[in-house]
């Protein structure tokens, strides 16, 4: 048995001592620890990305962290015992004070979005979460935790817009996924195509394409789309009740940041009404209004197609030219609705006549074009010629009335006549004087022999050298005139030959001789500097006289590489002229064979103060496409149709529609060739005021323009116009 010892007995007053100085310790230590977790709490609290904040009863700051402090950019000291509400805008602050009044009274967690005024200008939106604490003594503290969504917000308002754009977008929009499946379509593409979001999802994006949209043009689009990233351009589709129309569309790939495709957006835009009425110009520029047949500009322009497929194939074409025999005393007679009835039921029967790939055109009243292509020998034509003169003279019976005319048709083979289109269409022509004269109701074949036409045209060009050289030309010029206000606008300078034994002699007598030649050339210089010359001597003549004069220009000058820089030394030669007194006129059927080319030249030109004139504009192949790109202020209709206005109505709805295109690409028009005061009074009735021809003044002598200008008066029936 143990014996315990007093010294024993003393232990538990030691254990008792030693207790208490551990109490002492334990104590000690927790406030130690204490102090640790305050700390440790105040560094989470300071590093806490979010502002967080603590307000009293009265809304005022008591307590925030550094990212509170950050947010202000305000040091503690300038935020502790102030208000959060000044740093709202105006009209939010009353909203803004509520909910911390009922987070305050009501105890609830309350988030919400609040607009915040950072520095005076800038503003910031954030998500707040505010709770109530209350403390030990009832005391209550609002405690709150901010987020700031400023930049979510922007991107939600960029998204919202972007949505809203893509909604309400006038343009048609697709989007596909990387297989060009489509995922998504705007409010547009339902519209113009009548497909349903559901019924395109997960369908390929040409599944929309119409039949008229070649496979080959597909494969080009997707082609340069891989390549490129982008295409642009038409596209016919069909719409869900089968209707195709046009699409102007552009597709663009979207790709991720690897440069993957992820998906394809298309746009499009439906452009069926203009194309319609493009097409509907298109057909007036290229048909005849009354068989619907092609004009003589369709007709030029298959005509030169038809001598290239010759030259690829080795073998020949025929140009046939049809005039009907005894048509005039028809529409004479019985008026121009029968007329246009028998026009119209022999246009029929002559294309009947003829083979698939022939060509037939109408290029005046009774007057027809037919191009036989693709003939292996030249006297494969017969049997087609046989043919037209046979569909041309049967009887035709319009109102119980039978009418029998015929057709003279004469004939040039190409390439056996190896010639320019328009050369074959004029030897056609004379072709066609030889069989009417011949008795009618037959055909004749040019004579292709040109052993005496180089003997002439030889001897002539050496004549018009000696007559330049020897300065045997001179200038006439013919007065153009407003009609309405009688005002003389200017002159045209036009050259005639002094011969020394023949006389005055008129252009058609020498010009054509020399077309493509280079006296061409030099004689267009002459022109030009001679009409230069009496525009200076009638400025300093100081009389009212007509400045402005107008010349030709050939199309084979005018396509000169050097014709801009002669056209700039002959104007500073005459440096005292103002450059805008003179009128370069291009013949619109002169075979300008690069348009852009020659739009080029004549902007250069235009530069240096000149103006230009489309001449005979309605009578070459290219008329539209002319209007379209060349520089002109002036366009001339063409004499042809102005003197046949009055008695012929294809010719009349000509002229209307030449001045009606001169207005709508904002040109002036003048008319050539009015020959009497009824031809002026028609024209102002259409809207045209500036004219020139017999019927006003015939070219003359520049010695007689200042008493013709002093003396001429318009006729008093176009002033009442």
């Amino acid at each position: 048995m143990t014996r315990i010892s007093n010294s024993d007995d003393n232990s538990d007053s030691d254990k008792s001592d030693s207790k208490g100085s551990d109490n002492d310790d334990s104590s000690k230590r927790f406030e130690e620890s204490l102090h640790d977790i305050e700390g440790y709490l105040d560094a989470v609290f300071n590093n806490m990305g979010d502002p967080i904040f603590v307000k009293d009863e009265s809304c005022r700051l008591l307590l925030v962290n550094d990212a509170f402090c950050n947010m202000f950019n305000l040091p503690r000291d300038q935020i502790i015992g102030k208000t959060l509400a000044e740093r709202v805008p105006t009209n939010e602050r009353k909203h803004f004070l509520s909910i911390d009044k009922q987070v305050l009274e009501s105890g609830q967690e309350v988030l919400s979005e609040e607009t915040l005024t950072i520095g005076g200008c800038l503003t910031k939106t954030v998500l707040t979460k505010k709770n109530r604490f209350v403390d030990s003594k009832g005391n209550y503290f609002l405690v709150g935790m901010s987020h700031d969504i400023s930049e979510r917000k922007k991107i939600e308002e960029h998204l919202k817009l972007a949505a809203s754009v893509f909604s309400h977008s006038g343009e048609e929009i697709c989007i596909t996924d990387h297989n060009a499946r489509i995922i998504e379509v705007n409010n547009a593409f339902t519209r113009v195509t009548g497909f349903s979001r559901k019924e395109v999802f997960g369908q390929h994006l040409s599944f929309l394409q119409s039949k008229r949209h070649s496979s080959e043009s597909n494969k080009e689009m997707w082609d340069l789309l891989h390549e490129e990233g982008a295409w642009h351009g038409e596209v016919w589709h069909r719409r869900k009740n089968g209707e195709t129309y046009v699409l102007m569309k552009t597709i663009s790939a979207i790709y991720d940041d690897n440069g993957v495709t992820t998906h394809y957006v298309s746009l499009g835009n439906d452009i069926t009404p203009i194309k319609t009425q493009q097409d509907q110009l298109e057909h007036i520029a290229h048909y005849d209004m009354l068989t619907n047949l092609p004009n003589r500009s369709l007709l030029a322009d298959r005509l030169t197609q038809a001598m290239l497929q010759c030259h690829r194939h080795k073998q020949s074409l025929a140009v046939t030219f049809i005039d009907l025999d005894g048509f005039k005393a028809v529409n004479d007679a019985y008026g121009h609705d029968v007329g246009d009835q028998l026009l119209i039921a022999l246009s029929m029967r002559m294309k009947q006549a003829l083979r698939e790939g022939d060509s037939l055109a109408r290029i005046g009243g009774d007057e027809f074009v037919a191009v036989l292509a693709d003939l292996v020998k030249p006297e494969d034509c017969k049997v087609i010629l046989d043919r037209l003169l046979l569909a041309s003279s049967e009887a035709v019976t319009i109102n119980d009335v039978i009418f029998k005319v015929s057709a003279s048709i004469g004939v040039t083979i190409y390439p056996q006549d190896n010639v320019d289109a328009d050369q074959l269409m004029r030897h056609a022509d004379q072709a066609m004087y030889v069989a009417k004269g011949s008795g009618k109701n037959c055909y004749h074949l040019f004579d292709t022999t040109q052993d005496d036409a180089v003997k002439v045209q030889r001897e002539s060009l050496e004549a018009i050298r000696i007559a330049l050289d020897e300065q045997q030309f001179v200038l006439y010029y013919q007065p153009k005139v407003n009609m309405r206000s009688g005002k003389v606008t200017g002159v045209e300078a036009l050259i005639r030959w002094q011969h020394p034994t023949r006389g005055l002699l008129n252009p058609m007598e020498f010009l054509p001789v020399i077309e493509n030649n280079p006296m061409s050339i030099e004689m267009g210089e002459w022109v030009i500097d001679t009409a230069l010359s009496q525009i200076s001597e009638w400025q300093k003549m100081g009389l009212n006289l007509p400045i402005s004069t107008s010349v030709n220009i050939a199309a084979v000058q005018l396509q000169q590489s050097m014709f801009t820089t002669r056209l700039a030394e002959l104007l500073a030669r005459h440096s005292d002229v103002d450059p805008s007194y003179l009128e370069l006129e291009v013949l619109e059927t002169s075979a300008l064979d690069d348009v852009m080319h020659v739009s080029k030249i004549m902007n250069a030109c235009i530069k240096l103060g000149v103006n230009f004139a489309l001449d005979d504009f309605g009578t070459g192949y290219s008329s539209l496409t002319y209007l379209r790109r060349l520089p002109v202020n002036l366009i001339k209709i063409d004499q042809s149709f102005i003197r046949d206005m009055l008695d012929d109505p294809d010719d009349l709805a000509i002229v209307e529609g030449v001045i009606a295109l001169a207005k709508s690409f904002k040109r002036e028009v003048i008319a050539e060739g009015v020959e009497s005061i009824e031809h002026g009074t028609a024209l102002l009735k259409l809207g045209c005021e500036l004219a020139q021809g017999y019927g006003i003044a015939k070219p003359m002598p520049v010695s007689e323009i200042p008493k013709w200008v002093n003396e001429w008066k318009p006729d008093i029936a176009w002033k009442l116009k």
